[in-house]
């Protein structure tokens, strides 16, 4: 069994947290980083690591991508965990073009919908109530059985 962590930013609804701990509860053996609240780690024990993250400005929260150039090692298998208020493309493009810089290999992605109040859509009461729901929830779960960790 590969030993693996999921390093993580939940910030305002901890809707990406929501996604972890599914995950980190069920019958796996995987650490949990804040990178919010931790800035340095070693990760080379690690033979596959999680990004998870809410979107930001259509990317991933800076404090994460801050967090993987500074702490990721080179030539890891990635998996990209991460939330948003509506459904667009392109949220993992700038995340990816660091993981490229690290020679990664993403073994694959899941993202679903979180509720939204940043901003503008506070005023509305947000969007996405509701969300992730536990059909997202067990998704998420779903998701990472089937990147065959063995």
């Amino acid at each position: 069994m590969m030993k693996t962590v999921i390093i993580y930013t939940s910030i305002h609804h901890e809707n990406t947290k929501k996604l972890v701990d599914a995950i980190a509860s069920g019958k796996y053996d995987v650490d949990v980083i804040d990178a919010v609240n931790t800035h340095s780690v070693n990760l080379n024990e690690y033979d596959c690591i999680g990004i998870a993250s809410g979107i930001a400005f259509g990317k991933f929260y800076p404090q994460m991508n801050k967090f993987i150039e500074e702490n990721l090692p080179e030539n890891k298998k990635i998996f990209l965990l991460y939330t948003y208020g509506s459904k667009r493309k392109g949220y993992t493009d700038h995340i990816k073009n660091i993981l490229s810089l690290k020679n990664s290999k993403i073994i694959g992605e899941y993202g679903c919908l979180g509720f939204d109040t940043y901003g503008p859509l506070k005023v509305i009461g947000g969007i996405a109530k509701g969300h992730p729901d536990t059909d997202e929830l067990s998704g998420a779960v779903t998701f990472y059985d089937s990147l065959n960790m063995e």
